[in-house]
Parts: structure tokens; C-alpha cells; sequence
């Protein structure tokens, strides 16, 4: 990880797209069809509801990262897996995504730099600074899996928001 910049912080710079990218997850998940959560493409991929709520408990696991030094998954407590409707899905969302924030709020440059451990047990799996990881393994994956359900939307003929530019039902001067 490259050191800061003198135009901003360690965390400015690692998470300055934070707002946007809950923002738009948020709308990509409202979107999603509650009487198809159970639908989902070839056999191996996640089911609509399935792959929604762990983009919203992705949230949770970034919440984690930024206030422990380590995971371990052997000890790791069991989250849901199936959302009970849209409501629900939304209302974890929020709750996830104003968890996330606060943390990263309160914590320092120096924290964030920090070697963070992913372990199962006993034995370390990865060992990272703590921002790469909350970036990486949180904040990336969440919008790659968010990417996933935009496919989804698409394959179910739903109207995909703009994500980044437009998308074919959306323009993107919707975010400016």
C-alpha cells in the first residue's frame, strides 16, 4: 500500500468512493424482484435473494475488519443467508451500511495500517494491512458481487440502474 499523500488521509484516499458505491448498491437492491429471490441462473451460481444478502453482509464482514486485528473463522458467528423480503433486505442494509460507516469514521490512519489476520484457528490464512483487506475483501467484493446482480436484473428483464455510466435502461446523468 502506498503511503498517504499530503492531499488527504489513509482512509480518504482508500474510501472516499464509500457513499457512492453504498448508494448505488443500495438502488441496485431495491430493484431486485422479491418474488424471484429463490430464481437464480446455472446451478452453480447463488440464488437472486442469496447473493443479495451477502452483498449486504459483506457490510457487516468490513464492519468487523475495521474493528478487530484478526477473524477467525472456526469462531466466526453464523449470519443469514435467505432475506425474508425486500424489506428486510433493504432495512440489514442500512443498518449494515450505517455500521460500516461509523467505524470507519472513528478509526485512524494508524489503525488502518495495521496488520490485519484472517485465521481458521490456529492457522493464518492471510495477513494483510487492515485497509487493503476492508477495500479488497470487503468493499471490491461487494461490488463485484453487485455486478453480479445487475446480470441478474438483466436476465430476469428488470431495468439495471446506471451503475458507473449508463447502463441500456438508465442514463447516468441520474448521478450527477
Amino acid at each position: 500500500m502506498t503511503a498517504p499523500s499530503k492531499t488527504g488521509s489513509l482512509k480518504d484516499i482508500a474510501f472516499a468512493d464509500l457513499e457512492r458505491e453504498l448508494a448505488i448498491s443500495r438502488r441496485v437492491l431495491e430493484r431486485l424482484p422479491e418474488e424471484h429471490y429463490a430464481w437464480k441462473p446455472p446451478e452453480k451460481s447463488m440464488n437472486l435473494g442469496r447473493l443479495a444478502l451477502h452483498v449486504v453482509n459483506l457490510l457487516h464482514w468490513q464492519q468487523v475488519s475495521l474493528e478487530r486485528d484478526e477473524f477467525d473463522l472456526a469462531a466466526a458467528p453464523r449470519l443469514r443467508l435467505e432475506p425474508s423480503n425486500r424489506e428486510d433486505l433493504l432495512r440489514t442494509f442500512d443498518q449494515n451500511a450505517s455500521a460500516v460507516k461509523q467505524t470507519l469514521a472513528r478509526i485512524e490512519d494508524a489503525a488502518l495500517s495495521k496488520p490485519w489476520t484472517l485465521k481458521r484457528g490456529a492457522q493464518a490464512l492471510l495477513t494483510q494491512p487492515r485497509a487493503l483487506v476492508v477495500r479488497v475483501w470487503g468493499l471490491n467484493h461487494l461490488i463485484h458481487h453487485r455486478a453480479q446482480l445487475c446480470l441478474y436484473l438483466r436476465l430476469l428483464n428488470v431495468p439495471v440502474p446506471a451503475v458507473y455510466f449508463n447502463s441500456a435502461d438508465e442514463p447516468a446523468w441520474v448521478f450527477e
